[in-house]
């Protein structure tokens, strides 16, 4: 999504939890595809000042924060321990990371976003069937707290120019090939670009207007006129959420 969205023209800055060879990568790869115009930044998403000190320099650095991508997570591999035989912190740290850190980076750009009365939140999120599968919690479980709270959200930034949407590939993505060009062995996986046309939309002016939408990237069809690609991946939510 980072070089796509640089690809295209826009300033991006990524953010990682530490210095690393999957990081360096992706600067190089940045770099080449929007030279001097992007940036990396490393923080403890958890930690509200570090997320407020990541906007401060953001904006330092390219002057506003226009678009905010909620695509940290701590994910899961395979299915996981019973819940009473789970890791406590564990627990904590995919909580922490999945559930606090989205509200905490939207807390920190959303008061200049409202009073420009323009921004967009794009929160990455899950398939429903993960959400609520044996095993697969807490990751499941703080994937439809994101969901939850983007519908809040969309509602309490209505009228603000500010608009809140769910972003999700529609199936497992091999985001280790992206970096590597390796495939993971023995797995079958979309590959990560199958975001990269969703997100160029909903980060331009060709989504001003939609907010608290789900979308399904693995639905959207760059061969279909655009209105026909939009109805296509959107994914309308129940009138109350039903879970069980």
């Amino acid at each position: 999504m980072a070089v796509s969205l640089a690809s295209a023209g826009a300033r991006v800055a990524v953010v990682a939890s530490r210095q690393s060879p999957q990081l360096d990568e992706t600067m190089l790869r940045l770099r080449a595809a929007g030279a001097g115009r992007v940036m990396a930044v490393t923080a403890d998403l958890r930690r509200p000042q570090d997320c407020e000190r990541i906007v401060g320099e953001v904006t330092d650095a390219f002057g506003r924060v226009d678009v905010l991508v909620n695509n940290a997570a701590i994910s899961m591999a395979g299915p996981g321990e019973p819940v009473w035989r789970a890791d406590i912190e564990e627990w904590r740290r995919m909580v922490a990371t999945n559930v606090d850190s989205p509200f905490f980076m939207l807390r920190a750009v959303a008061p200049a976003m409202v009073a420009r009365r323009f921004g967009k939140i794009i929160n990455v999120s899950t398939g429903l069937g993960t959400m609520v599968r044996k095993l697969y919690a807490p990751y499941g479980p703080s994937k439809a707290f994101l969901e939850a709270a983007s519908r809040i959200w969309a509602q309490e930034l209505a009228g603000t120019g500010v608009t809140v949407n769910v972003l999700l590939p529609g199936g497992a993505v091999d985001t280790a090939a992206d970096v590597t060009g390796h495939p993971t062995p023995g797995r079958t996986f979309q590959p990560a670009t199958v975001m990269n046309a969703p997100i160029l939309w909903l980060a331009s002016d060709l989504s001003n207007g939609h907010t608290g939408e789900r979308f399904v990237a693995s639905r959207w069809d760059e061969g279909k006129p655009l209105d026909e690609r939009i109805a296509a991946a959107r994914q309308d939510g129940a009138g109350e959420p039903q879970i069980m």
